[in-house]
């Protein structure tokens, strides 16, 4: 008994220090390294968890073919507007949720902006998925796709929009109870979910016993079924009363002076996301002209690369939450200074994490590929955007401080400056003209990151974001 005891205290240390115990986190006092530790580790391990949905697609995908793991870079691709869309309600809903529960301290308080961005999501899902399951082979030749990918792909692309709704409202979900300082229930909502999605899609594209299986659509339907189990696990916790929000059906009615404040922070928080969405289709759509060996090793690059990067994004959800929370709470320095500690924290994990990347591109690119000139593209891919890293890790944090402030329009300018004209336009002009191919391609998308970086640091400088109204 003593040992079992003995344990059971180090699992309760350890959610403790994760920030996963249940207990609820208070950015507005207390020391902040113990906020950003307790609310960045959950949100860092839900992106984690988000990510290996792609790998694991990846991996059982690539066992079919080339073209089949292009059509699962192509058919993400055009999912970017749905996630566009998805993570500008997360935003909105965050900030919202943030600044009311730091300003009155009540939980409750963030039922009604969260109800209302839901309704947005059910109204908004309905308006991408139809034409996009419609006319699903059209997208994926308008974003270079040859005739015979966009047949074959055709069917990923229906079962991802057909269930598209999953994804949004596992964003807004995640973002409400993240902002009211929950951070460890997204996080064991998605591994939950993630654990269905690597049981199910073996499963479901290559079936079992005498079903054969969904092929490279299986892929998209253990996705979209897995989602679905996390969103009902997050809306369990969204209802609670006690130690929750306390979400009814009637906050989802529309409020229209709330909709109004959700949409006018939300749609710019879409068009940010929009941007560096679209551009990385105009990155897809270089690489595509290489043939689908590049584009093959372009996209298990980038899914790597976005594996092993997307922890930061946790620590820059992080950073809006206490953002959010400390100017809810009137404490508008303390929240500079979160923003300042988490950049430190995330420059020099991730920067840590680009080296060891670089050193052992090859090796990872051999786990998720066999076709060696795959393996020599993604390998190369994947040492030059390591090198942005640091400069990723930093931006992401920046720009999170505008968005826990509600200024969502200045990452939507910065992402547009940097990545549409800068990242792409020179990365065409390395690859085309200057005959670099796909190196091209990669060295012009580090530079677009480093760019992004250092102007969103001199923008943070200026501290308008301190003062903006929602």
């Amino acid at each position: 008994m003593t040992g079992l005891s003995g344990w059971r205290r180090v699992a309760a240390a350890l959610r403790a220090f994760t920030g996963s115990s249940g207990e609820r986190v208070d950015g507005t006092q207390g020391p902040l390294g113990g906020a950003v530790r307790k609310l960045a580790w959950p949100m860092a391990m839900e992106m984690v968890a988000e990510s290996i949905f792609a790998i694991v697609d990846v991996f059982w995908v690539a066992r079919i073919g080339i073209a089949a793991v292009a059509v699962v870079g192509l058919g993400e691709a055009a999912m970017s507007f749905v996630y566009a869309f998805a993570l500008g309600l997360a935003i909105a809903t965050s900030a919202l949720v943030a600044r009311q529960v730091g300003q009155s301290g009540r939980l409750d308080a963030a039922a009604l902006p969260t109800g209302q961005a839901m309704s947005l999501a059910i109204l908004l899902s309905f308006l991408l998925g139809v034409p996009a399951c419609l006319l699903a082979e059209h997208v994926l030749s308008a974003m270079g796709a040859d005739a015979e990918t966009a047949i074959a792909g055709a069917p990923y692309v229906r079962v991802l929009f057909a269930g598209n709704l999953s994804v949004t409202l596992m964003f807004i979900c995640g973002a409400s109870l993240r902002a009211a300082g929950h951070a460890g229930v997204p996080m064991r909502a998605l591994w939950m979910a993630n654990g269905l999605n690597i049981v199910l899609a073996p499963l479901f594209i290559f079936g079992i016993g005498s079903w054969h299986g969904m092929g490279v659509a299986g892929a998209a339907a253990a996705t979209v079924c897995s989602r679905g189990l996390g969103v009902v696990y997050q809306l369990r916790y969204l209802a609670r009363g006690r130690d929750g929000i306390g979400l009814r059906w009637h906050h989802l009615r529309p409020v229209p002076a709330i909709l109004k404040r959700v949409i006018r922070i939300a749609w710019t928080g879409a068009l940010q996301m929009l941007v560096a969405s679209t551009s990385a289709i105009g990155l897809y759509a270089i690489a595509a002209r290489s043939g689908n060996v590049a584009l093959a090793g372009c996209t298990i690059a980038l899914r790597a690369s976005q594996f092993v990067l997307v922890p930061s994004l946790g620590v820059a959800r992080a950073a809006a939450v206490l953002v959010g929370q400390n100017l809810g709470a009137g404490q508008p320095d303390r929240a500079a200074s979160a923003v300042r500690f988490t950049v430190a924290v995330n420059v020099g994990v991730f920067g840590t994490m680009g080296v060891i990347l670089f050193v052992a591109a090859r090796a990872v690119a051999s786990a998720l590929t066999h076709d060696p000139l795959v393996i020599e593209e993604a390998t190369r891919a994947m040492r030059v955007v390591a090198c942005a890293f640091p400069f990723y890790a930093a931006g992401m944090c920046l720009q999170g401080a505008f968005n826990g402030a509600g200024d969502t329009s200045t990452p939507a300018w910065t992402n547009f400056t940097c990545f549409w004209l800068l990242q792409v336009p020179l990365a065409w002009v390395l690859a085309v003209p200057a005959g670099l191919g796909t190196f091209g391609l990669y060295v012009g998308v580090t530079i677009g990151f480093a760019v992004l970086a250092f102007c969103s640091g001199a923008l943070f400088l200026r501290g308008r974001w301190k003062v903006h109204a929602i």
